[in-house]
């Protein structure tokens, strides 16, 4: 019975599971939405309140919380523990559907919602960086395969970007100059935003075939939108170059990441509802030599920050103190044993018949059997 039970506690150990709290996870739904420029207090009024008022419908919210900051909003939603997390998930996903007539039109994502504690700490960080590729270009493969490849893993939440640098076209313009010629900014701003719609261009019909007529006419480099033209002056065109100039830079040059002095895009990946956080992260770690074959060998992932560490060193001082506890009880029981053995389960003394003058044992007798 002892064995058997040994045996069992073997088989069970590595299906212990490692959490700091018992498996009481809430379907929670983030909904996030920017709007670049926008004060808290317009996000609330333009972004949150309408999305609110779709998400107060759906049955099951036990919880709504909603945070607006400059050019961001967020709103946290809670469901009973009997919801399913995927059924509200597409209940939130239609609410959304349905609040987009009332968001602004000039909204440059839809709004985006994932699974998960937002409370949560990332369970790994990592450090997307280059010595030769700009800045934005390993923005964008950190953003389009990194964080994809990883996001499918089994065991992973999702994975948001620290410090993104999403490449970008800023047009600065020289107030002085443009005033000379009479204009404003408001005329540079609408030509530059006509000037790269990609939209439908038409056809050309004639008695028996159609055309379609296709065109790029989207503008990607600097050098496109210096020749821009917003206005004319005397039979003139007036071009971006004549009052300003385009470069090529991140997205937004506020924000940004450095890992030992150097430019870095940061992974922060997070865990889904009771998934085992030393499991999850020995699969990303696993998947990395596949990303590595999907991206430039000029680019380098490393860890920044892994949750795991102290967890693997909790473990093993448990399952040190385990061990010893085992040795010592064991110990424990044979000195027992030894020392308090009943006298019924001691063997009979030796009983010898010796013979004079030698006297030497010539047999012994126990209690059934007698030897010689």
């Amino acid at each position: 019975m002892t064995l058997g039970l040994g045996a069992a506690g073997i088989a069970a150990f590595p299906l212990l599971p490692v959490a700091p709290l018992p498996q009481v996870d809430f379907p929670t739904i983030q909904v996030s939405a920017q709007l670049p420029g926008a004060s808290p207090d317009t996000m609330a009024a333009t972004v949150a309140q309408p999305m609110e008022r779709q998400f107060a419908q759906i049955s099951g919210l036990t919880d709504m919380t909603s945070t607006s900051t400059l050019g961001s909003s967020s709103i946290v939603l809670q469901f009973d523990l009997e919801r399913n997390i995927d059924a509200a998930a597409q209940d939130v996903q239609g609410a959304i559907t349905a609040a987009s007539r009332q968001l602004p039109a000039n909204l440059p994502d839809p709004a985006d919602l994932s699974q998960g504690e937002p409370a949560d700490s990332p369970i790994l960080i990592l450090a997307a960086h280059s010595d030769t590729m700009p800045i934005t270009a390993v923005d964008d493969l950190a953003d389009t395969i990194v964080a994809q490849q990883i996001s499918q893993i089994n065991g992973v939440a999702q994975v948001l970007i620290g410090g993104e640098q999403k490449p970008a076209v800023r047009v600065q313009i020289d107030p002085i100059k443009l005033k000379a010629r009479g204009l404003g900014l408001e005329d540079v701003r609408n030509a530059i935003t006509l000037a790269t719609v990609n939209a439908a261009k038409g056809s050309i019909n004639g008695t028996d075939q159609s055309f379609t007529i296709a065109a790029n006419d989207q503008l990607r480099k600097s050098e496109e939108y210096n020749d821009v033209i917003f206005a004319y002056q005397n039979g003139a065109p007036i071009r971006v170059r004549d009052v300003g100039h385009a470069i090529e830079g991140p997205q937004d040059v506020t924000i940004g990441a450095l890992v030992k002095e150097t430019p870095t895009i940061l992974l922060l990946v997070f865990k889904q509802p009771g998934a085992n956080i030393i499991d999850t992260v020995e699969r990303v770690k696993s998947s990395l030599p596949r990303v590595y074959s999907m991206i430039p060998a000029a680019m380098r992932l490393d860890t920044v920050i892994d949750r795991t560490e102290t967890i693997r060193a909790s473990v093993r001082d448990v399952e040190f103190t385990l061990l010893l506890t085992i040795a010592l009880v064991v110990m424990v029981v044979f000195i027992s044993c030894a020392m308090f053995v009943p006298r019924w389960f001691r063997p009979p003394p030796c009983r010898c018949r010796c013979s004079a003058p030698s006297r030497s044992c010539i047999s012994w007798a126990t209690a059934s059997t007698t030897f010689r």
